[in-house]
């Protein structure tokens, strides 16, 4: 008896010892911004929450409770002050725990209605609040992340694979955005070889300043593409998509909101991208501009006149996507609608 139960000891201590994969879901907000990160350890971190309402917040805290298995979030960043990124953040503190609220500083809107947004978040936010800025590290165990831009400033200093770049000889720059999307804090998350980079609604002027006259970010594995895909040609620039050269690109777009053909041929003149996934079918682009259907986490199409973003009324299920990482570099990426997965290697 004695030696049974050395031995079931035994095996728990070596399960407990066990690391886990770093986990990110993409969580459908029908065209805002919600991502889900746990790491290895176990911590988790929330990128932006989506539109107000009951759906977003609803959606996020379902996929945290009930697919991940969280009781709490350690850390909720919000990458900027739009109210698809920031307008369930309130109503996500009050149905689960939230331990530290993560920003680039106050917002520069005067509009009435993002006012009152951001006036909810700071009342959620109180005495938790932390504003960061570039170079700053959010310390998550057992990963690396690094906070790259944050109320329109960017890295004084290139990260270790970054250098010249020859891309910028022949770039076109824009004139710069004034809105909250310029001061998007933005982060890169580390796991060995395995670099994930979230931007949020980064515009292309900031985005040129991160990429010339020096990449400042390096070449990274799985890029959230910009602005919900290059939406509306107002991020997307090719001196830095092309620097970064993503091996992965996620786009977490709504039915009728980023990601156009435009975008489409942004990305397919960057050699060495593997795969494209969606976790909305562009239904204003063709079947051409739109990555394989099994990569696609929702088909639905919004009812006519629902104007940009709006949900296919009783049809849209929410789908999710996720990406689990190994630390060998390895990484698996799942539709939650067909349980479709592919299994890629972090170069």
């Amino acid at each position: 008896m004695k030696m049974y139960s050395l031995v079931v000891l035994s095996i728990a201590s070596l399960a407990a010892a066990t690391p886990g994969t770093l986990d990110i879901y993409w969580i459908d907000v029908e065209g805002g911004g919600a991502t889900l990160i746990v790491t290895p350890a176990g911590e988790s971190l929330l990128a932006d929450t989506g539109n107000p309402g009951e759906r977003d917040p609803g959606r996020i805290v379902d996929v945290a409770t009930k697919q991940a298995g969280l009781k709490k979030l350690d850390y909720l960043l919000i990458t900027h002050f739009d109210g698809d990124h920031v307008g369930g953040a309130s109503a996500v503190a009050k149905m689960i725990p939230v331990s530290h609220f993560l920003d680039h500083g106050d917002t520069i809107s005067t509009v009435a209605r993002d006012l009152q947004i951001f006036d909810g978040y700071k009342a959620a936010a109180e005495g938790k609040r932390q504003s960061l800025k570039p170079g700053d590290k959010v310390p998550m165990k057992g990963v690396s992340m690094e906070i790259v831009t944050s109320n329109g400033a960017v890295l004084a200093k290139a990260l270790p694979g970054g250098g010249p770049n020859p891309l910028c000889a022949t770039a076109q720059n824009k004139a710069s955005d004034e809105t909250e999307n310029r001061r998007t804090m933005g982060f890169l998350l580390s796991l060995g070889k395995f670099k994930f980079l979230d931007l949020g609604d980064l515009t292309w002027e900031t985005e040129m300043q991160l990429a010339c006259p020096v990449n400042k970010i390096g070449t990274v594995t799985l890029f959230q593409a910009t602005h919900h895909g290059f939406f509306g040609d107002r991020s997307g620039a090719p001196a830095f998509v092309g620097a970064i050269k993503p091996q992965i690109l996620l786009v977490n777009n709504g039915a009728t909101k980023g990601w156009h053909p435009g975008a489409w041929n942004t990305v397919a003149a960057i050699p060495g991208v593997e795969a494209i996934w969606q976790v909305h079918l562009a239904v204003n682009s063709d079947k051409d501009h739109n990555t394989k259907e099994d990569r696609i986490a929702n088909l639905e199409a919004p009812p006519a006149g629902g104007g940009p973003g709006a949900p296919a009324a009783g049809t849209d299920k929410g789908y999710w996507i996720k990406a689990s990482v190994s630390r060998d570099g390895s990484f698996t990426i799942t539709n939650s609608r067909n349980n479709h997965s592919e299994t890629y290697k972090a170069r």
